[in-house]
């Protein structure tokens, strides 16, 4: 199938202003110049429209806390343990929540979901696809991440059961003594390879080895520009790559965070300042970063911000001061990039994923949605301009 005469912004490359794009079997097969040389009646006639990538919200909790549910569909929070890198957001997601069809719909078509915020170590995130009916055929990446948490939301959680971590030292405490136990045991398990005596199994600690590797990084929530930097500290500390969730007040100490290197995902930023660490929420946060160079993508973190309104918060990053270019780049390439997933998503080449958005004007960030989207290859269209 193919759409022609469209303006195609490619992301990674110039905008076409007159092209085509083909795809088989859900892959970008080909695309180019003008007109193609041969259309079928299935083809679409894109004239005065866009084409972009489905756009990625690379923090969300989309399918953990099912929406119109209570208790029951409340699966992002372990708060029995402060610690628990072992928990597998696979194991919890439902894919089946509305939630995922709306992102669809809004052309969200890559989300990375997972445990929320209450412990120091909340388990492995990972990055799926909105359309599919059983998680297992939605993975891109699992595990994608580590998520741990900084400040306010564990210091609430397990004050009010009377246990640590009530301050901010022993959040940091805890995460240095789970990351030690485990570079023991990932020293224990080297020295067994050549020795033959291996250490007890360990699942905290064997969830914990990629991280060490640096085969994934570890996503830290900390809002507060002093919960960043200790982020940034224990990071440093144990060798991790890592990526801020929310960095709220990010844009209080741009030149600091540049220096360090660490990529943002920004938001959310269409809501109230529900608490004491979001004093500093601000519209303008995106475009200080942009303008400081700092790596970072705009975020909803569903259901805070329900993820259908993901391209409303590109637009108020826009109305903050971002470019509307870059705000298309927040929502799609920059993601894939920061979640290292730029060889699947977040841009337009052949070989990558058939994800593409149809934007009913040739200026997407103009539009308030896409007119329908192309989710795996498969066209979805409704009436959403």
């Amino acid at each position: 199938m193919k759409m022609y005469h469209a303006r195609l912004f490619t992301m990674d490359g110039p905008v076409v202003e007159d092209g085509w794009i083909e795809w088989n079997d859900g892959v970008i097969s080909a695309m180019g110049e003008g007109k193609p040389a041969h259309i079928n009646a299935e083809d679409v006639d894109a004239r005065g429209c866009a084409v972009t990538p489905g756009m990625i919200d690379a923090h969300t909790h989309l399918g953990m806390w099912e929406d119109g549910l209570g208790f029951e569909g409340e699966d992002g929070n372990e708060d029995t343990d402060p610690v628990t890198p072992q928990l597998r957001a696979i194991d919890a997601i439902s894919p089946l929540d509305r939630c995922f069809r709306e992102a669809c719909e809004a052309g969200v078509t890559t989300v990375v979901t997972g445990p929320g915020s209450a412990n120091a170590i909340g388990g492995q995130l990972c990055a799926v696809k909105t359309d599919a009916v059983c998680i297992d055929d939605a993975i891109l990446r699992a595990p994608l991440a580590i998520k741990m948490a900084l400040g306010e939301n564990p210091k609430n959680v397990y004050h009010d059961k009377s246990q640590a971590p009530v301050t901010r030292m022993a959040i940091a405490a805890l995460i240095r003594e789970q990351l030690l136990r485990a570079q023991r045991y990932m020293r224990e398990m080297t020295a067994a390879e050549e020795e033959g005596d291996k250490p007890d199994f360990d699942f905290k600690c064997e969830a914990l080895l990629p991280l060490l590797r640096r085969e994934i990084p570890a996503h830290i929530h900390a809002h507060r520009i002093d919960d960043i930097f200790t982020a940034v500290r224990i990071c440093e500390e144990f060798q991790l790559d890592y990526v801020i969730v929310h960095g709220t007040e990010a844009h209080l100490q741009p030149e600091r965070i540049r220096r360090t290197g660490a990529p943002i995902l920004c938001g959310p930023i269409l809501c109230d300042r529900a608490k004491p660490e979001m004093r500093n929420l601000d519209i303008a946060a995106a475009g200080i970063l942009y303008r400081n160079q700092i790596p970072f993508a705009i975020i909803t973190d569903h259901p805070v911000v329900p993820i259908q309104y993901l391209p409303l918060t590109a637009h108020l990053a826009v109305r903050g001061g971002l470019p509307p270019m870059e705000a298309l780049r927040a929502v799609t390439s920059a993601p894939a990039q920061i979640l290292n997933l730029a060889e699947r998503v977040g841009s337009l080449r052949p070989g990558k994923d058939a994800d593409l958005l149809l934007w009913g004007t040739a200026e997407p960030m103009l539009a308030e949605l896409p007119r329908g989207v192309v989710a795996g290859g498969r066209w979805i269209r409704y009436d959403a301009c």
